[in-house]
């Protein structure tokens, strides 16, 4: 007989997980709220769609440090290489870029949700658009259908796939259904918060240095002086805080601390130790001898930072470079290793991902079925795993949504 699944959200995972159970056999029919599939997916990657990441699956795993290990199956199962293979199938041919990150040669995100829905409806997939699932029926444990919007119609069907995302971007439909579905059936939700977020600083001259990006940078997170995270890489400046792939990782560890105004470290020469930048000014500030002390910090930081930071050093900008003393090169020395922001709170609606979800010890990591309701599947972001950013969140979606589909398709 053939089995009939619900697949709830048209994202990363309910995308996979419709597939794979479709053409396992199953009568398919995937609930999407939104007029149309993939949303979350168009945004990724700044709209260039970072698949996945190269990066070996015992490394991969360290890249989440939200129950990583919970993932090992799955990726084992369906692994960054063959999420290639499936795109390349699918005529999306893949480029790999700094840091082992995967994107389509087109860097167009909208290529790779065509050719999703296309393999979707070659594959027999019913798609029902504008359509919330406000419930599930559960008779002795094991799933019997959905309640399809608010006249309450019931599906009936031998499986459901919960692949609802998150709370990350709600512009997109993500509004965290999935947590409410799986509560009613018994399900543990862990505290919700925003992870891979842009942060909001304290300080007012931040706008000053709206849309500066710096390159090889370290920034260190800290609360009351205890040292919480440290990332090395790109980061940028916003009209309202920072933000960049460094401190959005950073921000994961940040985000319980909003209330204590944690303090974010910027290294700006971390490639050089104390003694060298010592050397370096030095060096800089013979060659600039006749200068004023503004004007001699060209060589060391971008334009658009130096005023900014003069005024960090509270040393007079007027001031000749050839009396500049010791102390002065060491207050310089000190500013350009700990280049202070103080953090006051997040911009949570542009989080990429949500740290909390499902519970991960009421799933099981090898077929993504509940503990708790029999035929009843999780997968993709609804479930309390978070990676950084690099294509990591994507390929998790990818394989949990992967291994859900195919044993929603012959869950007994």
């Amino acid at each position: 007989m053939t089995k009939k699944v619900a697949v709830i959200g048209g994202g990363a995972a309910g995308l996979m997980a419709s597939y794979q159970a479709s053409v396992r056999g199953a009568s398919v029919y995937l609930f999407e709220r939104n007029p149309n599939l993939g949303r979350k997916i168009l945004i990724s990657g700044k709209g260039r769609c970072n698949l996945t990441n190269l990066k070996r699956l015992d490394e991969f795993i360290e890249y989440f440090p939200g129950n990583g290990k919970f993932l090992f199956s799955s990726l084992s199962t369906f692994s960054n290489r063959d999420l290639i293979a499936f795109f390349e199938k699918l005529g999306v041919k893949t480029k790999v870029e700094r840091g082992g990150r995967v994107f389509p040669v087109s860097d167009n995100s909208l290529d790779v949700v065509k050719a999703l829905q296309k393999a979707v409806t070659n594959a027999g997939v019913h798609i029902k658009y504008k359509s919330r699932i406000t419930g599930l029926i559960v008779e002795k444990q094991h799933i019997k259908g959905v309640i399809v919007g608010n006249d309450h119609e019931r599906f009936d069907c031998d499986s459901v796939v919960i692949a609802t995302g998150g709370l990350s971007y709600p512009a997109t439909g993500s509004t965290g259904d999935g947590y409410e579905l799986a509560r009613q059936v018994g399900h543990t939700i862990t505290v919700l918060k925003p992870s891979l977020v842009p942060l909001i600083s304290k300080e007012k001259w931040i706008k000053e240095l709206q849309g500066l990006t710096l390159r090889n940078v370290e920034a260190t997170a800290y609360i009351k002086q205890k040292k919480l995270a440290s990332e090395f890489g790109e980061m940028i400046f916003t009209h309202y805080g920072i933000s960049g792939p460094i401190i959005l990782t950073l921000s994961r560890h940040i985000i319980d601390y909003l209330e204590e105004y944690p303090l974010v470290s910027i290294n700006l020469k971390p490639a050089l130790t104390e003694q060298e930048l010592d050397k370096r000014l030095i060096r800089d500030f013979h060659l600039y001898k006749n200068k004023i002390f503004k004007n001699a910090m060209n060589d060391l930081l971008p334009k658009k930072m130096i005023p900014v930071f003069i005024n960090y050093t509270e040393i007079d900008p007027e001031k000749p470079v050839n009396q500049i003393s010791q102390d002065d090169r060491k207050k310089i020395r000190d500013c350009l290793r700990n280049f202070q922001i103080t953090i006051s709170g997040c911009k949570e609606k542009e989080a990429i991902v949500t740290r909390g979800g499902v519970s991960v010890k009421e799933i099981n990591p090898k077929t993504m079925e509940s503990k708790i309701v029999n035929g009843l599947f999780f997968a993709g972001e609804v479930i309390d795993v978070d990676g950084v950013t690099g294509g990591y969140n994507l390929q998790s979606a990818f394989s949990t949504g992967f291994v859900a589909g195919c044993n929603s398709a012959s869950a007994k």
